[in-house]
């Protein structure tokens, strides 16, 4: 999530305290008076109560971490370690007590060990480094689609099926985009993380109109801490207008909150869910972001998509064929990006933070899509949802070869490993919001 800058020293001689995990438990940042942000990675404790606001990566995602260990998550985002531990060194102030065990007494010691050695031989057979033609072969397939699909009205004129068209391309175009910016975002293309930042402005600011800065705040708490909620905006949803998760649709109904008719919910999602999501919720949400943290560069980045939208198909289409083009191009990504990226996580579990171990969290919220060259490239390898997650750094042209260490990791430990087929999956989102619509009813009415 790239380099955090130095923050205020440590007072002298603090980085040889001991704590025990009760101590550092209580340090959240929560409660009146707030307390204080503590963190421990690999048995060392740091207070970022002050640097969570400067952390790159965002204020919130560190601190869905304050009060647990978070040496794991550490390990798998940051790609140069030694230097981040550098700038990490002022914010030490002690580390664990000697009769303290290396996490806490709530996870599972077997299977963390278990899932270290797993990173340490991922790490041995070179999987985290990226194949550069794969990457830049995508990136030409998606300017050969932007290309043509100018060229094809150019050319064949604007009556409708050259429009529709056109409008086919570009909507592959800007899904395909968005794929390819989650690789940069992830860090997963270039060794050093400042050429995966200035890619991913380019990808998904000029290719896609939309912030870096903004994908980064909501996506890296998602991948810290995947469906679990008020921690994971991607289930920010609920109660709002979905209930997700059978304990909190349980919890919903015996509140006796509605703000929904949820047991309609399996229904509704086909208005307000895939067709609405980018180009009503998205497509204005963005300026406002950019604009309301100042972030002006992401904002240049994103007009110049803009302008040069506007500039190379009004003289084709007009003003109202350029708005009807725009619209139907957000129509198309907003389906495709909802379908794929919620049939991984919405039917899985769905909870608060219990603060259970990596390799649980992730795959109790993620589940995986057979594989096949269509499914690969229609979902930008996010048919290996469970892989990405564990190894979110990975190059994703990686995943199936990590798999099936990581279903053997399953197997062992007891842990369901979900692969199913593209369609099921699909099906699977409108299933479990019609389940959790009936828990809610349920308990709404009866409880």
């Amino acid at each position: 999530m790239g380099e955090p800058e130095p923050g205020p020293g440590a007072e002298a001689g603090s980085a040889g305290r001991r704590f025990t995990w009760e101590q550092i438990a209580a340090r959240t940042g929560r409660g009146q008076p707030p307390q204080p942000r503590w963190l421990v990675i690999h048995r060392k404790v740091y207070d970022i109560s002050h640097f969570h606001r400067r952390h790159p990566g965002g204020a919130r995602v560190i601190s869905h971490y304050a009060g647990q260990d978070a040496t794991d998550p550490f390990t798998a985002f940051h790609l140069d370690k030694a230097l981040v531990r550098k700038y990490m060194n002022s914010l030490l102030i002690g580390e664990l007590a000697p009769d303290q065990p290396s996490f806490e007494p709530s996870k599972n010691k077997l299977l963390v060990e278990d899932f270290r050695e797993l990173r340490t031989t991922v790490e041995r057979l070179g999987l985290l480094k990226p194949n550069y033609l794969f990457f830049a072969l995508h990136l030409f397939h998606i300017l050969l689609m932007d290309i043509a699909a100018w060229l094809n009205l150019w050319y064949f004129g604007s009556s409708l099926v050259p429009f529709l068209f056109s409008a086919l391309l570009l909507g592959t175009v800007q899904a395909q985009a968005g794929w390819l910016q989650h690789d940069f975002g992830h860090l997963s293309v270039f060794s050093k993380s400042k050429w995966n930042h200035v890619v991913h402005k380019f990808v998904i600011g000029h290719l896609k109109g939309a912030p870096a800065s903004w994908w980064n705040h909501l996506h890296f708490q998602h991948h810290a801490k995947p469906n679990c909620f008020r921690k994971d905006p991607d289930v920010n949803m609920h109660p709002l207008f979905f209930a997700l998760g059978k304990t909190l649709s349980v919890e919903l109904g015996m509140k006796k909150k509605k703000f929904m008719p949820y047991n309609y919910q399996h229904k509704y999602f086909f208005i307000i869910g895939p067709p609405a999501l980018v180009p009503l919720y998205f497509q204005w949400y963005i300026f406002y972001f950019a604009v309301q943290r100042k972030q002006w560069l992401d904002l240049a980045w994103m007009l110049s998509f803009y302008i040069r939208f506007f500039f190379t198909y009004l003289p084709l289409l007009g003003v109202k064929g350029l708005l009807g083009l725009f619209l139907l191009v957000r129509f198309i990504e907003s389906n495709w990006f909802v379908w794929v990226t919620q049939m991984n996580h919405i039917p899985m579990h769905i909870d608060y933070d219990n603060n259970v171990d990596w390799f649980s969290t992730q795959l109790q919220a993620t589940c995986n899509v057979q594989q096949s060259l269509f499914n690969d490239w229609f979902s930008g390898h996010l048919n290996f949802q469970i892989e990405h997650h564990l190894f979110p750094t990975m190059p994703r042209h990686n995943y199936w070869k990590v798999a099936p260490l990581v279903k053997s990791m399953c197997a062992k430990h007891g842990i369901e490993y979900q692969c199913k087929p593209l369609f099921t999956a699909f099906a699977d989102i409108v299933y479990s919001l019609k389940d959790s619509g009936e828990l809610w009813l349920d308990a709404y009415l009866h409880k």
